[in-house]
């Protein structure tokens, strides 16, 4: 309880957000490609559902834009809903800051796992259903997060900037290897940062293992295979609820004792 506490404490250290954003990139992994094979869509890839709204304006298909105006405005909208919740948690400099999105996502999961099949059938306005809307929007929420704790530098739902970034760390170190062979000396010594590429490849690694957990639970069991994931986030988010609900008692305790 107490490592799990610290994922998520308000007070960061490069390693708390490494781990977060580890366990962060299995969760998005798994809810996006179980969510391809029942949607055939990635529900976090807003690079294509913004190409998909180009496509949509250019080819006049109205379906196709709606489509990828909903997944991009929930995207969005969880994204948003993150920030709001972070910063009326530092007003309020609750431990809980940032368990706040991640207990808000866990709660949408639980119902969506046991549900999950109904939804396929609700229809919105942007031509697909809620399925999509919910599960972009949980993304956006979650990416939020991993956002949030790091200062910018983690994203937990694509892996577009961790394999950019991993392949810039790669090319500083065989760029400065190569030099050290010929024993030539460049004008500025290029080192690379062996943390960062340890961080870029974790959430590679990780989003990767979620993915084959998320397709082979989607496959085999259905919704309710993203239950576990909820129970996940609802384990790094209730320690520091209860380090708030414990704060609050003993902050009214210390208040009654004054006014007697």
């Amino acid at each position: 309880m107490r490592r799990l506490r610290h994922l998520t404490s308000r007070h960061r250290a490069p390693s708390t957000n490494i781990a977060l954003g580890w366990l962060l990139a299995f969760n998005a992994g798994a809810v996006n490609a179980g969510g391809f094979l029942v949607l055939h869509m990635y529900t976090s890839h807003m690079t294509g559902f913004a190409s998909q709204l180009a496509d949509g304006l250019v080819l006049g298909s109205s379906k196709m834009l709606l489509n990828a105006l909903g997944a991009i405005l929930a995207f969005m909208a969880g994204a948003a809903v993150c920030a709001v919740l972070v910063n009326w948690g530092r007003q309020r400099h609750l431990y809980s800051v940032y368990a706040l999105p991640l207990m808000l996502e866990a709660l949408m999961l639980f119902p969506f796992g046991l549900m999950g099949a109904a939804t396929l059938t609700w229809n919105t306005p942007f031509a697909v259903p809620l399925t999509v809307l919910l599960l972009s929007f949980m993304m956006g929420l979650q990416n939020a997060v991993g956002s949030k704790t790091s200062g910018g530098s983690t994203r937990t739902t694509h892996m577009t900037g961790n394999f950019t970034d991993l392949g810039m760390e790669l090319g500083k170190m065989f760029f400065w290897k190569r030099h050290a062979q010929i024993g030539t000396a460049p004008a500025e010594q290029v080192l690379h940062d062996w943390t960062r590429m340890r961080s870029c490849a974790g959430l590679i690694g990780m989003f990767v293992l979620g993915s084959i957990a998320g397709a082979l639970g989607f496959k085999y069991i259905g919704f309710i295979c993203v239950v576990p994931l909820a129970a996940l986030l609802l384990a790094l988010s209730v320690p520091p609820f209860v380090r708030d609900a414990k704060h609050s008692t003993e902050l009214l305790a210390f208040f009654r004792k004054k006014a007697d």
